[in-house]
């Protein structure tokens, strides 16, 4: 049954349509090919969208908050200065000099994170870290054992942790992964040292069997993780360490029905799971 509307009527000066459709074709905000007024206000007041200028600053509020990036970046607070340094560039009116300079101080501060890191990982030293997730949730982690590692074109850290009440609900078929975690580097808020003993196992992980089919027989490279590489008749059988659950499927999913995931059953599930909320998405119907 559709959804019943509320209208309202409004009363505007000559001239403020036209404005109105330009903001909703700036924010891409269409009915059909053509901008949409009813759908720029409800966006306003979903507070999904901001309309208006940005702040502008003047050059002495500008150096006055490059000199706050500053120190808290020399007191180790990287994090917080990164949070300055994406207010400014997100909600700043700045030229493209300082634009500029903004950009290369938030590189240089995700390097000092990664040395920073490299340092603890080198002495085997746990650290506690605090996490922007993607939801905006600060979770906070003590770390025993940490890697970058590269993954869609992008370096990531992967990290053992203590805490598992963020993910249990999650994976409760995968109690193996419970413990790890897969974290950007610009979303680290704060890195303290801990006391304890650093984990010498490394990250936790469940052993795959994945099957290539067609032309993923040749085609397929051999990864780090790879512990078996073998041909059984036609196909090429792969068992690998996998360490995040994320990452695999994504990867099955690239090659379709040239790669399957044999076992362990629990993955097989997940990725059936998803197949099967794909199908009634699409409103394809599958056999009871």
């Amino acid at each position: 049954m559709p959804r019943k509307k509320e209208t309202i009527t409004l009363s505007i000066p000559p001239g403020t349509k036209e404005k109105l459709e330009a903001i909703a074709r700036s924010l891409d905000i269409y009915w059909g090919k053509d901008p949409s007024i009813s759908g720029l206000i409800v966006a306003i007041a979903q507070q999904s969208v901001e309309v208006g200028k940005p702040f502008t600053l003047d050059s002495n509020q500008v150096n006055a908050l490059q000199q706050a990036i500053k120190a808290l970046s020399d007191a180790g607070r990287i994090g917080e200065a990164q949070t300055v340094i994406t207010l400014l560039i997100e909600r700043g009116n700045l030229d493209a000099i300082i634009r500029q300079s903004l950009l290369k101080q938030a590189s240089r501060l995700l390097q000092a994170w990664q040395e920073q890191i490299d340092k603890y990982r080198q002495n085997q030293q746990p650290f506690h870290l605090l996490y922007e997730n993607s939801q905006g949730q600060e979770l906070l982690y003590t770390v025993r054992y940490a890697e970058p590692r590269f993954f869609d074109k992008r370096f990531y850290l992967m990290i053992w942790c203590e805490e598992t009440e963020d993910v249990e609900n999650l994976i409760p078929d995968l109690p193996e992964l419970w413990h790890n975690r897969n974290l950007t580097f610009d979303k680290i808020r704060s890195i303290v040292a801990a006391s304890g003993k650093w984990r010498e196992e490394g990250l936790g992980y469940v052993k795959v069997y994945l099957h290539f089919r067609g032309w993923m027989v040749k085609s397929y490279q051999r990864r780090e993780d790879d512990l078996e590489d073998e041909m059984i008749g036609d196909v090429r059988q792969v068992v690998r360490r996998v360490v995040n659950e994320f990452w695999l499927i994504r990867e099955v999913a690239r090659y379709w029905e040239d790669c399957v995931i044999v076992s362990p059953e629990s993955l097989r599930d997940r990725l059936k799971q998803k197949l099967l909320t794909l199908c009634e998405l699409y409103d394809i119907e599958t056999k009871s």
